[in-house]
């Protein structure tokens, strides 16, 4: 059964390549999807699978029901994209201006479709059944998975398995890792409050910049001398904003950035730490600050036996050369929320054409994948989903 699954997904290849070519070219935002989830639960329709839509307000399951009892399996896909105006120059560039699918999701959907119809073919055959996850919004917190989640997407669901179609990584690369595998992701903005003035008076101001400067030194600090260094962790600031005419000092700043993190209690210690340091800054410059930090998702922390489990099956697969235990890298995933539910792994399929001389990185204007790597991770999961036993 597994060499029909091969063989059928190999046979439909060039629509795969079609689909993601198409959604490529009308990508949709985070929280803004329609004609996307529109266009997935017609694709399942047609299959004859039990579609719902507007799960979590914007995503789409589909449920294949095989000829033979066995396990529910989850797969879940994204199909959002990102506020960047491509420069690929592809044939089939985004239509749309200023919104690219710069991540990868459109690959990711047409992956799991294709699959979908290659699971169907055999359905006759198939133990169990399988939960495609057609997930909205994965790029901006509070992101689809939760949403999903709490409307019931996993209900019965016994295991769940996704992967990340990476561009840095070579085709034919499969990557994985039990525990953690990619940290959690938050956001914190600091508003320093100071007091403006003329740029040769800067003895009657408390100037936002320099107190706004202080900081963003001190912050260089926190993970060297508040975190354990057997622990990992990162702190970003991204925007630093002040605007004002060459000869004003500035009475207010802005700060924005990131903070990456595996452990929960590093999370706190960071987060608690972040604001203390802010306080004692202004304080000394007799200024002030509004201190704001928003959690984003939560660590991906795959499960053990699942995550050894993909590998076995990535190994048996045809043009995959190497399963790849990775190290944990710091981006972030909202799949994070599935695992929380369900055993279950997430994995890489590596995605960058031997021939480029430079793979453009995920969120890049010049983003692009390897396309065969679609039909590696199409065989990985469509493999997991038929090898896995309770």
């Amino acid at each position: 059964m597994e060499n029909l699954l091969f063989r059928f997904l190999e046979d439909s290849y060039e629509e795969m390549v079609n689909i993601r070519r198409y959604l490529h070219q009308y990508p949709e935002l985070s929280f803004e999807e329609e004609e996307t989830p529109a266009y997935i639960a017609e694709y399942h329709k047609k299959l004859g699978h039990e579609v719902t839509t507007e799960v979590g307000k914007r995503g789409v399951t589909a449920r294949l029901v095989g000829g033979k009892p066995g396990p529910v399996v989850g797969l879940r896909a994204d199909f959002d994209a990102l506020p960047i105006q491509e420069e690929t120059g592809l044939p089939f560039q985004s239509k749309r201006n200023g919104i690219m699918h710069a991540c990868g999701h459109d690959g990711h959907t047409a992956t799991m479709l294709i699959l979908a119809k290659a699971l169907n073919h055999i359905k006759d055959e198939l133990s169990g059944t399988i939960v495609f996850i057609h997930q909205h919004a994965e790029e901006l917190a509070p992101g689809g998975a939760a949403a999903m989640i709490e409307d019931g997407c996993l209900e019965d669901v016994d295991v769940i398995f996704g992967t990340h179609l990476w561009a840095t990584v070579p085709y034919g690369v499969m990557q994985y890792k039990d525990g953690a595998m990619m940290a959690a992701a938050d956001r914190f903005e600091i508003d320093i409050i100071g007091k403006g003035g003329h740029g040769a008076t800067p003895h009657l101001t408390k100037d936002a910049i320099v107190i706004g400067s202080q900081l963003v030194t001190n912050i260089q600090q926190l993970v060297s001398r508040r975190i354990d260094p057997q622990e990992s962790a990162v702190v970003s600031v991204g925007s630093f904003e002040a605007a004002n005419a060459f000869n004003v000092i500035a009475d207010q700043a802005r700060l924005v950035g990131t903070v990456r993190t595996f452990n929960d209690h590093v999370r706190d210690t960071i987060e608690k730490e972040l604001e203390r340091m802010t306080k004692a800054v202004c304080d000394g410059a007799s200024a002030s600050a509004d201190f704001r930090y928003y959690r984003g998702y939560p660590a991906v922390v795959n499960h053990a036996e699942e995550a050894q489990y993909l590998a076995d099956c990535a190994a048996q697969v045809p043009g995959i050369s190497e399963t790849e235990y990775m190290k944990p890298q710091m981006t972030g995933e909202d799949f994070a929320y599935y695992l929380h539910h369900v055993k279950g792994s997430y994995f890489f399929t590596g995605a960058r054409h031997p021939e480029w001389e430079e793979a453009y990185p995920h969120h890049h204007p010049k983003f692009d994948i390897d396309e065969r790597a679609m039909l590696l991770a199409a065989k990985i999961m469509g493999k997991a989903a038929l090898d896995f036993k309770n």
